[in-house]
């Protein structure tokens, strides 16, 4: 990116001013390396969200920030229904809801060598994982509408889980006012297979060590020790929520043009958020959040019934479930009032402060959790967001370490094989049903998610408690 397009204002803050059909600033919160390693597509995609009519404050771009679909990835923006403002399917994404959710299990890292392979090879035999991956549970009409309606909730309710784990959920595992009669049959028809899958890409389950803490007070509070194990499983809607994506895409091009937007890429397709249109997509996405909750709900009680079986004595609370890829009711101050706005995040992390009435009371005094995931074989990490944060980018944080090159770049890099071999011999276990996956997701195809991580911290989106690095990765 050519930094001579920007104004900075810190050392990890860099304004594009208003001009053109800007209606607001547009601000990217990065360090000045990963500003310069940045695509020039993720300046002209946080441009064009800025030209969005209703749009609130500035739009922002994460560290992570890379090239996506209309909006960047990394990409967050709040929109004012009071004032004419819109909601962009390209702006949530076609992975709708993807996320984080992280298990604490109460062992060490001598518990997980003494039964490493067995493990790895348990955990990939009971997920399913990768392109088109079905599980054993098939869902008829009546209950893929109690599934979109009901999200982690439906599935403690079918048994897989416990009324603990919602209130560690965002939502308490159950977005309100899901629409399932929005979703069309081909979406549901795509999904009716496919709960308690990982999917592809660059969704994984990993069995992790804590290998640093940067705050003991706050790993206190969420139960973190160093050396302790950890389990993250990255993923989201799978292809009811990519189908809902693509349909209300088109659906939104031709209604932007008959409300009078002009939209600077056709990409950024949007509709009012009071349209029917607008309507029609916020409860089919919503419906879509459902399905990704209640699909890592139900891959928490298959991970569970593995450890039962290899590792007795661990029990696996859940420390917390963050969606990426989503667009939120919230109330947020603005020129000295309380609105409500629609909030926009595209590959990025809600990341409430310290006393925010939303965050679990055991966990409300320090901050909810952050959970930044890596790429294969590097480390991943565990923030708590501040009350800086608010002002900054409505409460907002990266999601991960964002891509550095193409999938197409990275295999012609690297071989699935030798990534896989490579990973072994620093005690890293691979398990995927595609070695072409595995070359696409190398750890080198991706930002080095420290610096990510530390760029968040130090602007002060999220502050930095705990890392960990992977012992066993099961790959889509």
């Amino acid at each position: 990116m050519d930094l001579n397009l920007l104004q900075r204002r810190s050392d990890y803050e860099w304004e594009i001013p208003q001009h053109g059909a800007m209606r607001v600033p547009a601000v990217i919160y990065a360090s000045e390396q990963l500003m310069r390693d940045m695509d020039h597509k993720v300046y002209e995609q946080t441009v064009n969200v800025a030209t969005l009519p209703g749009i609130v404050r500035a739009s922002y771009a994460m560290p992570d920030a890379h090239w996506g679909y209309g909006f960047p990835i990394g990409g967050v923006a709040a929109f004012d229904p009071e004032q004419g403002g819109v909601v962009s399917a390209g702006g949530v994404g076609f992975d709708i809801s993807c996320g984080v959710r992280c298990l604490r299990t109460g062992l060490r890292r001598a518990d997980i060598l003494q039964v490493q392979k067995e493990l790895a090879s348990a955990l990939y035999a009971r997920i399913p994982a990768g392109v088109g991956s079905t599980g054993t549970i098939r869902l008829n009409e009546h209950e893929m509408d109690q599934m979109l309606t009901g999200g982690a909730q439906w599935a403690v309710n079918r048994g897989w889980g416990t009324a603990d784990d919602l209130e560690r959920v965002e939502e308490r595992g159950q977005m309100k006012h899901a629409k399932p009669g929005n979703v069309s049959p081909q979406a549901k028809k795509r999904q009716r297979d496919e709960m308690g899958t990982l999917g592809s890409g660059n969704h994984y389950l990993e069995v992790q060590e804590v290998t640093a803490v940067f705050d003991p007070k706050v790993a206190e509070v969420f139960g973190l020790a160093l050396g302790d194990v950890v389990v993250m499983i990255h993923c989201g809607s799978r292809g009811l929520g990519h189908q809902i994506g693509t349909e209300f895409l088109r659906r939104m091009a031709i209604a932007a043009s008959q409300f009078g937007i002009s939209l600077p890429d056709r990409e950024l397709a949007c509709a009012p958020i009071a349209s029917d249109v607008g309507e029609d997509y916020l409860g089919a996405m919503r419906a879509a959040i459902n399905c990704a909750l209640a699909n890592r709900q139900i891959l928490t009680h298959l991970v569970r019934r593995v450890f039962a079986d290899l590792l007795p004595q661990a029990r696996l609370p859940l420390l917390y479930d963050v969606s990426h890829n989503t667009c939120k009711v919230e109330e947020h101050r603005i020129d000295g009032g309380t609105r409500k706005l629609y909030v926009h995040r595209k590959g990025a992390t809600r990341a409430f402060g310290p006393g925010h009435p939303d965050i679990p009371e055991p966990l409300r005094a320090v901050g909810q959790p952050v959970l930044i995931g890596g790429s294969m074989g590097t480390a991943s990490y565990i923030l708590a967001g501040t009350r800086e944060s608010e002002a900054l980018a409505f409460s907002s944080a990266c999601h991960g370490a964002g891509r550095a090159m193409s999938r197409h770049q990275a295999t012609k890099t690297w071989s699935g094989r030798r990534v896989v071999d490579e990973l072994a011999a620093r005690g890293i276990l691979i398990r995927s049903p595609s070695m072409r996956g595995v070359a696409e997701e190398a750890p080198d195809a991706y930002k080095d998610v420290s610096a990510v991580v530390d760029a968040a911290e130090a602007v002060g989106l999220a502050r930095k408690v705990a890392r960990v690095d992977p012992l066993v990765c099961i790959k889509g």
